[in-house]
């Protein structure tokens, strides 16, 4: 099956997965999401994520979700950047997410990391996804 947006398709899998109160949800693999999901877990929004090879050449993401007192970690999440409009920031344009609160991720030249991460760095790039 062909996704058009495959960030989208995590992002929304983690979504309907935490308010299904499921503990672990699983995704297609691919660098990019490793990379998303790896700002995720350094921000603590989950608690791990592992690949784990379905067959010779396809493997897939599996994500353990992250709850506090039974609320899920992530209350919002929201894909800026998309196909069909892509939204690049420099990062003194950037703004803060809920006052700081919550967490952009950006896809730098130096690769994906959130808006604090961008900001040490001193470099912009495009807007994936937010995050609170």
């Amino acid at each position: 099956m062909s996704l058009s947006d495959p960030v989208g398709d995590l992002l929304t899998r983690i979504r309907n997965a935490q308010h299904a109160r499921k503990s672990r949800c699983v995704a297609p693999a691919s660098r990019l999401k490793a990379d998303v999901l790896e700002v995720l877990k350094r921000e603590g929004y989950i608690r791990a994520w592992k690949v784990s090879e379905l067959r010779a050449g396809v493997s897939q993401l599996e994500i353990e979700l992250k709850y506090s007192e039974g609320e899920p970690a992530i209350k919002e999440v929201s894909r800026v950047s998309k196909p069909g409009r892509r939204v690049y920031s420099k990062i003194k344009e950037l703004p803060k997410f809920y006052s700081g609160l919550g967490i952009s991720i950006l896809s730098t030249p130096k690769g994906v990391m959130s808006d604090a991460e961008a900001r040490a760095a001193n470099v912009g790039g495009e807007v994936l996804a937010r995050v609170f």
